[in-house]
């Protein structure tokens, strides 16, 4: 197993990608802390992981509250120990026009997406730097180029992206390894509440799958497929890279 005893924190794990990168960190030997603001959904994951005798604890936190990401990082070191890796994939999305966009809503968007992956950097970057461990942060090909109504959506996975890039430079000599993955359109979490919302989301699936060079739109297991191969030994010469998982779409 490539990632034997490593401790892991994924945010966002209750369900969709998230979930598949839990599932798959657990496959290859990882303890994972199953953090979600929904901790029922987290209690989910967590009992699959351990039914099938892996290693997980729920724990519900909300990213983007200072106080809870604190809770948080006690709570790991209280069940496991130092962090080695660092799953940062808790997000929301506004689709709207930016003139229809409350600053609320702009302001919990930045908060969540940018301001959560700070957090939990910022608060887990000693335990990082003792295990020389790794962040993997969830950007998006929206990082790249913009959708219709999304402005602020896209806006948060730029930054990830450009932030990625400053926290490779800035702890690479510090043996600290950190990537964004982007992927396109993933059959789980915030793309399949704009699929099922739509009146027909199996069209919907399949125009959107019409996009990539693939014919498909992905699925959430594939993307997590590449956060193991990041975190693991596989890619130890790889930092501050933004790697596209997105079947073509870009």
């Amino acid at each position: 197993m490539r990632l034997s005893q490593r401790v892991s924190v994924v945010t966002g794990s209750g369900s969709g990608i998230g979930r598949a990168v839990a599932l798959a960190l657990s496959s290859e030997g990882a303890r994972v802390i199953v953090a979600d603001i929904d901790r029922a959904k987290a209690f989910e994951t967590a009992e699959r992981i351990n039914s099938s005798g892996g290693t997980a604890i729920p724990f519900g936190v909300d990213v983007a509250d200072p106080a809870s990401v604190d809770k948080l990082v006690d709570f790991v070191h209280e069940k496991l120990g130092p962090l080695d890796i660092l799953v940062n994939n808790a997000a929301v999305q506004v689709s709207k026009l930016i003139e229809d966009t409350s600053p609320e809503e702009w302001d919990r968007q930045m908060a969540v997406n940018v301001g959560g992956v700070f957090l939990c950097a910022r608060r887990f970057m000693a335990d990082l730097r003792k295990t020389r461990g790794v962040i993997v942060n969830m950007a998006s090909v929206n990082g790249f180029f913009a959708e219709y109504a999304c402005a602020g959506y896209c806006a948060t996975k730029g930054a990830i992206i450009a932030f990625t890039k400053a926290l490779a430079i800035d702890h690479g000599r510090e043996g600290i390894r950190v990537h964004a993955i982007c992927p396109g359109y993933i059959n789980a979490g915030l793309a399949e509440g704009y699929f099922n919302a739509q009146p027909d989301p199996e069209k919907a699936r399949r125009e959107a799958g019409a996009l990539h060079a693939l014919g498909r739109i992905g699925q959430p297991s594939e993307v997590a497929r590449a956060v193991v191969f990041l975190v693991s030994e596989d890619a130890s010469f790889m930092t501050g890279s933004a790697l596209v998982v997105d079947g073509g779409l870009s």
